[in-house]
């Protein structure tokens, strides 16, 4: 396996504009969601940056030509400076959208965000109704939910309504777009599991049978028919499952530039996980690192690349996959995506569905918390 800072990696002539900017505010959460995306070890991410430290990062990222700006946790809303953050993304030009829970909102703040000039909401779900909703999230929130969205509807924001997909859930696909239907969601995304973070420490309880997608498809194209303009539905599936490997963020160091709560700059959410350092923007100016860094780099372009990935005539799309889930399931960040039929060891990933097909008896989750965080990291 290469090591940190074996460059293997070549930088482009000119590098790419960071169109997309996610701002991780916080990694602190009140629900405990088995399927975090966030790293393991969140708990020891406590250095959060400061207000003026997140305005700098807008400004030099805008200045960068950043144009769509997330803001993402754990959950936000626990940020009391959120309304200066958003308005001063308004102020750049930013068009800002808000990843949420929605535990922590309520009208008066709704209304704050609006007048700072937020400009799109994404909600999340676990199910479609309290008892598996609070089972998933590991807290009694399934309430308040509903009335955020509702709020959400009623302050005029469009409204992303937005599930992550699994065994625990996807046989409640048609309740769940009953419920979008009925909050008048305008745009649902049904998005499958993807095993990193938390995720892949709960893969075997995760991870559905395929004949659970089979029929949450077919039943998500009824409802697409049904729907029609009214309400955009949209199935992401799982790279286990399709077979397919996807590109990393439309290609790493091409478009996504995300910072964490701590600074940290990163080409990808998962980015953490991997063993290559990261640089922080309380110590580098963000466009040395996207330009310069070693972390933006390495996998940029394709001279990197491995074979089969060098020569197969679909380098351009996927773009040798993913990093991370090469690390997690082949042990080499720099190896073939293992999802990708072509790869050496794409047995691993036939064998993780044929198990999860074949299970008979559920495993427990283990939910994300401080107390785990600490346990497992």
């Amino acid at each position: 396996m290469a090591s940190a800072e074996t460059p293997r990696g070549a930088a482009a002539d000119a590098a790419p504009i960071p169109l997309w900017l996610l701002a991780e505010v916080t990694y602190r959460c009140p629900l405990q969601c088995a399927y975090c995306s966030n790293p393991i070890a969140f708990a020891r991410y406590r250095d959060e940056l400061e207000t003026q430290e997140w305005i700098s990062v807008l400004e030099q990222a805008r200045a960068m030509g950043a144009v769509q700006l997330g803001i993402s946790g754990g959950e936000p809303l626990l940020r009391k400076d959120l309304e200066t953050i958003v308005g001063r993304a308004r102020e750049l030009g930013f068009y800002s959208n808000l990843l949420t829970s929605g535990v922590g909102l309520d009208e008066d703040r709704l209304g704050r965000l609006k007048q700072a000039g937020l400009d799109h909401i994404q909600i999340s779900f676990q199910a479609d109704r309290s008892g598996p909703s609070d089972e998933i999230a590991g807290g009694h929130h399934f309430q308040t939910k509903e009335r955020m969205a509702q709020a959400i509807k009623a302050h005029d924001y469009p409204m992303v309504f937005n599930v992550v997909m699994h065994r625990h859930n996807l046989d409640r696909v048609d309740g769940i777009l009953q419920l979008a239907w009925d909050l008048g969601a305008d745009y649902v995304e049904l998005a499958n599991t993807q095993y990193h973070g938390w995720a892949y420490h709960n893969r075997a309880a995760l991870m559905p049978t395929r004949e659970q997608i089979r029929r949450a498809e077919e039943t998500t194209q009824r409802w697409r028919e049904k729907a029609g303009n009214r309400m955009r539905i949209y199935f992401v599936g799982s790279d286990y499952y399709d077979e397919t490997a996807k590109p990393c963020m439309n290609g790493w160091g091409t478009t996504f530039l995300g910072v964490a709560p701590d600074g940290r700059a990163m080409p990808c959410h998962g980015a953490a996980e991997l063993p290559i350092e990261l640089p922080s923007v309380r110590e580098e100016p963000l466009k040395a690192i996207w330009e310069d860094s070693h972390a933006f780099n390495v996998f940029r372009g394709h001279d990197w690349q491995p074979e089969p990935c060098r020569s197969c005539d679909l380098l351009q799309s996927c773009h040798g996959g993913c990093r991370c889930q090469a690390l997690l399931l082949a042990g080499d960040a720099w190896a073939t995506d293992p999802v990708c039929p072509k790869s050496p060891v794409h047995d691993r990933v036939l064998r993780a569905v044929e198990v999860a097909d074949e299970r008979r008896v559920e495993v427990p989750l283990v939910m994300r918390s401080v107390k785990n965080s600490r346990s497992l990291s």
